[in-house]
């Protein structure tokens, strides 16, 4: 197993392998939560700006993926089969666009765009604004024409108004040692779950489900197909053999889930770990070992333009258990049409 980012390992398995050490930045925690609490207040009761759209807010707690990104295009894809015109509102983290707010096109480069807005563009062809001004975005969209909007990863941007929380939950990872940062994973107390409207726990790398507390929502990410990296050509999920030995490359915020699930699909995978958002290069797939190369779809946008003709990516669907849909849909009715 290669790791790209030694520091951020060495503090993930602190947060998540519960090590004592941490406890030493207990004053920093206090410090952290004050600030916390005090800039969500003044943002929340005198600069938060609404845009005249119901605005949903897709996010988490807790630093790390989640799966937040597989669950907004499963979102975006319920809304337009509703005839909903939607519109997705992204900070862009790593991406370097001619100009912000950026709204997505064809044209547009995993460096421009970063690599989950251009995700979420890429399956569902709704409109995509990036600007680390979350307002500004909302307002480009809303003037496209948008009848809803969804905040990628925006629970704690509070400038912009919401109509609906969604939080996601990692099942596997849960809450670390529950604590805020620097001490743990936290950006918020997990008390922060009691006023959001859906909390969605992702079940994923779990062999049964784990039920946190009455009213959460169950959540899979279920393997739909392979494509090619290169020109996307979609392949069956028996395109490589149960058993075969790959090259797993993973810049996500939670990779063991990833690998977890190749494990499934019968493969044997050796892991390449980066950072969540890592900027790939031709160099970093040099190994040693002759092996077929995998990832998941999120870093594929990021590889295309290098990628070798028989690089594969994973394409996954987020799966909810039923009772979700319509209690989702009853919310969302009674938010439209939005005053």
């Amino acid at each position: 197993m290669s790791h790209g980012s030694d520091r951020e390992v060495k503090w993930l398995a602190a947060w998540y392998g519960k090590k004592r050490w941490v406890y030493a930045l207990l004053p920093l925690e206090g410090l952290f939560r004050f600030f916390a609490a005090a800039r969500r207040l003044i943002l929340v009761r005198w600069q938060q700006k609404r845009v005249g759209l119901p605005v949903i807010v897709v996010g988490n707690i807790s630093v790390g993926g989640t799966g937040k990104t597989p669950l907004i295009i499963a979102l975006v894809n319920r809304l337009q089969a509703r005839g909903l015109k939607v519109g997705v509102i992204s900070r862009g983290y790593g991406s370097a666009a001619p100009q912000y707010p950026y709204v997505l096109s064809e044209s547009s480069s995993a460096k421009e765009a970063g690599d989950e807005p251009l995700s979420i563009w890429r399956a569902t062809g709704c409109a995509v604004c990036i600007d680390a001004d979350r307002v500004a975005a909302a307002r480009i969209l809303k003037s496209a024409g948008c009848d809803v909007l969804l905040s990628d990863d925006g629970l704690q941007h509070y400038r912009l108004g919401r109509a609906l929380e969604i939080a996601v939950v990692d099942a596997a990872r849960g809450f670390g040692n529950g604590h805020c940062l620097p001490v743990g994973p936290l950006r918020e107390p997990r008390s922060r779950l009691k006023k959001v409207d859906f909390v969605v726990v992702n079940q994923t790398s779990l062999e049964s489900d784990v039920t946190y507390e009455r009213g959460y929502y169950n959540m899979r990410l279920q393997p739909k197909h392979w494509f090619k990296v290169k020109d996307l050509t979609r392949l069956p999920l028996d395109y490589l053999a149960s058993g075969a030995h790959v090259h797993a490359v993973a810049g996500i915020g939670n990779p063991d889930r990833f690998f977890a699930t190749l494990g499934k699909l019968g493969l044997t995978p050796e892991c390449h770990i980066y950072r969540d958002h890592h900027i790939f290069t031709r160099e970093n797939f040099q190994f040693r070992q002759t092996l077929p190369v995998v990832m998941t779809s999120k870093d594929a946008v990021k590889c295309q333009s290098f990628a070798e003709p028989e690089w594969l990516a994973l394409e996954v669907d987020a799966v909810l258990e039923k009772r979700f849909w319509p209690e989702f849909e009853h919310a969302l009715d009674a938010l439209l049409p939005y005053e």
